[in-house]
C-alpha cells in the first residue's frame, strides 16, 4: 500500500525543503525501539541495520522525522563545500516499468507519469543541490543530535570540480567537505562517487585512480571516523575488482547501488524533465532491485576472496519487509531504502514486526 510521500513530488525542491516533510512524517508519535541495541553498523550499536540512504532526507526536519519512524540509520542528503542550485521542477516522476529494468531496457526510452503505482519505480533528477556550509553545518548538527540510542546519522558529501579542471583542487574540495561534515558530530561519513562528477564515464566511481586518491585523502583527514563510498552499478567485473582492491582496505563500507540511468520521455515522446542535459536521469525503486542484489553478491564474493572486512550496504528496490531479508541473504550487512521509504513511512516498523 502506497502512502503520501514524505517528499512531495508536486512541489519544488525549495518548497519541500521549507515546508516538508509531508504525510505521516508529520506525526509526532514516536516509533523508535527501546532497550539495548542488539545489532552493529560500522561498529556502532543499532536496533536494526536498516535506514534511508542519501537523497530524500534533505534537512534536519526530515532526518528527525525518519528517526522517530524507526529508521535507525539515516543519511543526511549529500552536501558540498559551496552553495549549489537544484535542477528545475519537476524533480521526481513516476515510471511504469514491466519487470526488471535490465540494462537493455535502460538503453532505450522510459515513459514518465505523474502517477505513482505499485510496483513502485520512479526517476529523480536534482543535480545534488546544497546549501552553503554555514547553513548546513548547523542543520546537520541538529540532525545528528536527533539520533536516539541505537540510531546513527550518516553525513553524505561530494566534491565539486573547479572551473580550471585541477585534479588537486577537486581532491582538496572532497577533503574540505569531509572536514566540515565531521565537525558536525556525525558518527559516519559517506562519499558520493555515483553521481555525475569528474572521472571517466562521468561517474567518479568508474575512475579507480581518482577515486582512490580522493578516498585516501579523505581518510587521512577524518582518521578513525568510519568512511563509506556510494557506488553505481558496475557492468565491468574487472573494474569492480580493481576498485575494491584499491580502496577496500581504507573504507569501512561500500553502499550500492545509486540508480540506473535511462532516457525519460513523456507520453508524447518529448523530453520529460526540462533543461539541457536532463534527457537522462536515474531510475530507482522496484525495477532496480535486481541490480542492487547483484552488486551485493559480487561485492561479498570479492571481499571474501581478498580477505577484506568492509561492510556492504544494499540499496535498491527495498519496498517491503521481505526485501530487507532478501538483501541480508545476498550478503548485505545493512540495508537502506529511499523510494520505498518515501511512499511507505512505516517500512522500518513493518520490518521490525516481521522479524519478531
Amino acid at each position: 500500500m502506497l502512502h503520501q510521500s514524505f517528499y512531495n513530488p508536486k512541489k519544488s525542491y525549495e518548497q519541500n525543503f521549507k515546508l516538508g516533510p509531508f504525510g505521516a512524517f508529520r506525526e509526532r508519535k514516536d516509533y523508535r525501539s527501546y532497550g539495548i541495541p542488539q545489532e552493529k553498523f560500522l561498529g556502532l550499536p543499532v536496533h536494526l541495520p536498516f535506514g534511508i540512504p542519501a537523497g530524500p532526507l534533505v534537512n534536519a526536519k526530515f532526518v528527525k522525522a525518519a528517526f522517530k519512524k524507526g529508521f535507525d540509520i539515516c543519511t543526511y542528503k549529500t552536501v558540498r563545500t559551496r552553495e549549489y542550485p537544484c535542477h528545475s521542477w519537476p524533480n521526481v516522476l513516476g515510471l511504469e516499468i514491466k519487470g526488471d529494468l535490465t540494462l537493455k531496457k535502460a538503453a532505450g526510452q522510459l515513459v514518465a507519469s505523474s502517477e505513482y503505482t505499485e510496483p513502485l519505480s520512479i526517476t529523480n533528477s536534482f543535480g545534488v543541490p546544497s546549501m552553503d556550509p554555514d547553513w548546513w553545518q548547523e542543520d546537520m548538527k541538529k540532525a545528528a543530535k536527533a539520533a536516539g540510542p541505537g540510531q546513527v546519522m550518516v553525513g553524505s558529501f561530494q566534491g565539486t570540480p573547479g572551473g580550471n579542471g585541477s585534479v588537486k583542487a577537486f581532491i582538496d574540495d572532497h577533503v574540505l567537505a569531509a572536514k566540515l561534515v565531521k565537525e558536525t558530530g556525525t558518527k559516519a561519513l559517506i562519499i558520493n562517487l555515483s553521481c555525475p562528477n569528474e572521472g571517466s564515464g562521468k561517474l567518479l566511481c568508474f575512475d579507480v585512480d581518482r577515486s582512490t586518491k580522493v578516498t585516501e585523502a579523505v581518510k587521512n583527514e577524518i582518521g578513525n571516523t568510519p568512511l563509506m563510498l556510494k557506488l553505481a552499478y558496475f557492468q565491468d567485473q574487472r573494474l569492480l575488482r580493481k576498485l575494491v582492491k584499491s580502496v577496500g582496505s581504507m573504507v569501512q563500507g561500500l553502499v550500492t547501488i545509486n540508480t540506473i540511468p535511462a532516457t525519460i520521455v513523456d507520453k508524447e515522446n518529448n523530453q520529460a524533465l526540462p533543461g539541457e542535459g536532463r534527457d537522462k536521469s536515474g531510475v530507482c525503486g522496484s525495477a532496480i532491485k535486481w541490480a542492487g542484489l547483484d552488486m551485493v553478491r559480487r561485492l561479498k564474493k570479492i571481499r571474501d576472496e581478498m580477505g577484506l572486512s568492509f561492510s556492504i550496504v544494499g540499496v535498491g528496490g527495498v519496498t517491503a519487509p521481505k526485501d530487507y531479508s532478501t538483501y541480508l541473504k545476498a550478503g548485505a550487512d545493512a540495508v537502506m531504502s529511499a523510494t520505498g521509504a518515501m511512499w511507505n513511512p512505516f517500512l522500518a516498523q513493518q520490518i521490525k514486526t516481521s522479524l519478531n
